[in-house]
């Protein structure tokens, strides 16, 4: 655990304002897990649509009321997504997190609230505007998908593949940090090469 906070950009959102933070009733190790499965979900679904995953990590830190915080980072490339797998991998996050709950016995409503990630799903719409498409908070935009219908994608390949993110949640709860390579041989998916940037000459 550090002693000191991470940088200030992992605790900020895509577009450098500070994510939402949430007080919970649950120990220190269920908190760490929680946020283990959450960028489980990420990571997993990310790796399982052909991006290329980097590292997944969470971490954990005293605050300065004495007091532990713990987040979470997941990065990976994109190349040539599917937006709506994209939005999809964004959602899973915050469901693995939620599915944790239910799976250890410890889900209330105030503690699925917690788990809300509203920083995954505004960096998705944004994300896919920029490409042209349209991701709606609440509804179905003209030629676009609303968030729940993106969320519904990302449920299905969540419970498809549960032992792969319960895999590597453990993993990453053990170890804080794990690297794309080390995903795919503990869950047996594959690992698309990285994408190397060629200086001109």
């Amino acid at each position: 655990m550090r002693t000191t906070a991470p940088a200030p950009e992992l605790l900020a959102d895509h577009t450098g304002k500070p994510r939402a933070r949430f007080e919970t009733d649950l120990t220190y190790e269920q908190t760490r897990l929680g946020l283990a499965f959450h960028e489980a979900g990420h990571a997993v679904l990310a790796m399982s649509y052909g991006m290329h995953v980097e590292t997944t990590e969470v971490i954990a830190w005293t605050n300065e009321a004495g007091g532990v915080s713990v987040t979470g980072t997941t990065t990976f490339q994109v190349r040539n997504p599917c937006p709506w797998q994209f939005a999809a991998q964004a959602a899973a996050g915050e469901l693995a997190h939620v599915q944790h709950l239910l799976t250890y016995g410890l889900w209330t409503p105030e503690r699925a609230a917690t788990c809300a990630a509203d920083h995954d799903r505004e960096h998705a719409v944004d994300v896919l505007a920029q490409s042209g498409f349209r991701l709606g908070r609440d509804h179905v935009p003209a030629g676009g998908r609303s968030w729940a219908m993106v969320r519904g994608m990302a449920r299905r390949k969540v419970t498809h593949l549960w032992p792969e993110i319960c895999a590597v949640a453990h993993a990453v709860d053990a170890r804080d940090r794990l690297t794309g390579d080390e995903i795919s041989a503990l869950t047996g998916l594959a690992q698309v090469p990285a994408v190397v940037e060629v200086e001109a000459a």
